[in-house]
């Protein structure tokens, strides 16, 4: 699917027709959105502005450090946009593409960041008057995204730590959901941080207007403060697990103590029972109390090891 913005007017309009590149010239065009293209889409741009676009592998091979570049005649960007879902976080990747002023994003999921960005440009172009503004304005909108996210993972991560410290079960199974947490984290981290690495290479480049530059280092400082907070969420996360795992060793040295404390009390008996059940001859065996005088010295023998327990717990 293709989405070309251009000038009409004095008004930005949209058209998904590939063939309307034929009718437009450079100065027309602020912006192409291939969502999903379709071969003959992308040839057809690629035709109009004189280059070549990345396809998706290609796209997805190339390394973090290394995914913005330039040349005489155009720039090229590519970052990940994360997508929320019920358990976990997924990348979706998104390509830039900047030619004579024009924007060409690539991308192959629906994103609200672009929704929203579409409908800004027809409403309010004169904020938007070249493919530069636009771009930067989507990484705005997805930093924007991006925070809210984290103010709700932080909101989720407080209520972990409120069934903690109400003493609520934590098991096996609150340990994997902190787990997935971190993994979540750690993604959100990674993807705010090839952000940054993105943004810096903006700021570094001379084909971007000098009037962006204001809005980029401010950017900057969002991303810095995210990464901030990014940080303690997981110091959070951390400390929150070791406080988990530190319960359920306190429930299993309970369990353990109990145990040691019956075998500490049936190992008299035990004893007694394996002597006098000895194919010998024994004292006490010699009339019809025998049976009754050897429990009772078991009983003695345990209630002798309670209280022997009792006495070094107190100490």
């Amino acid at each position: 699917m293709i989405e070309i913005f251009f000038k009409s007017k004095g008004h930005i309009v949209s058209s998904n027709s590939a063939a309307q590149l034929e009718e437009l010239g450079f100065d027309d065009v602020l912006w192409i959105d291939l969502f999903e293209p379709a071969g003959e889409e992308k040839r057809a741009v690629e035709d109009f502005l004189e280059t070549t676009l990345q396809s998706r592998a290609q796209a997805e091979e190339i390394e973090s450090s290394s995914r913005y570049s330039e040349t005489d005649t155009a720039i090229f960007a590519n970052t990940n946009f994360m997508i929320p879902g019920p358990d976990d976080y997924s990348m979706e990747g998104v390509s830039f593409i900047i030619s004579e002023g024009i924007l060409v994003t690539i991308r192959q999921a629906p994103l609200r960041t672009f929704t929203e960005m579409q409908r800004k440009v027809v409403l309010s172009y004169r904020l938007y008057p070249t493919g530069y503004h636009i771009m930067v304005a989507i990484l705005e909108g997805r930093i924007d995204l991006d925070a809210d996210m984290i103010e709700l993972m932080s909101k989720e991560i407080a209520q972990f730590n409120k069934r903690v410290s109400l003493g609520e079960n934590v098991n096996e199974d609150f340990l994997l959901d902190i787990n997935q947490l971190q993994e979540n984290t750690m993604l959100v981290r990674e993807n705010i941080i090839d952000k940054q690495r993105m943004v810096s290479a903006i700021l570094k480049s001379d084909k971007f207007p000098r009037d962006i530059h204001s809005r980029l280092n401010v950017l900057i400082k969002d991303i810095s403060s995210l990464l901030n907070h990014i940080n303690f969420s997981f110091e959070r996360l951390e400390y929150m697990q070791n406080t988990v795992l530190g319960l359920i060793n306190l429930d299993q040295n309970k369990i353990m103590r109990i145990l040691a404390f019956v075998s500490l009390l049936f190992m008299p008996p035990t004893l007694i029972s394996g002597i006098y059940g000895m194919n010998i001859k024994l004292p006490l065996l010699e009339n019809s109390w025998d049976v009754a005088v050897v429990l009772g010295i078991m009983f003695i023998s345990v209630l002798a090891a309670s209280i022997l327990f009792r006495k070094r717990k107190r100490k």
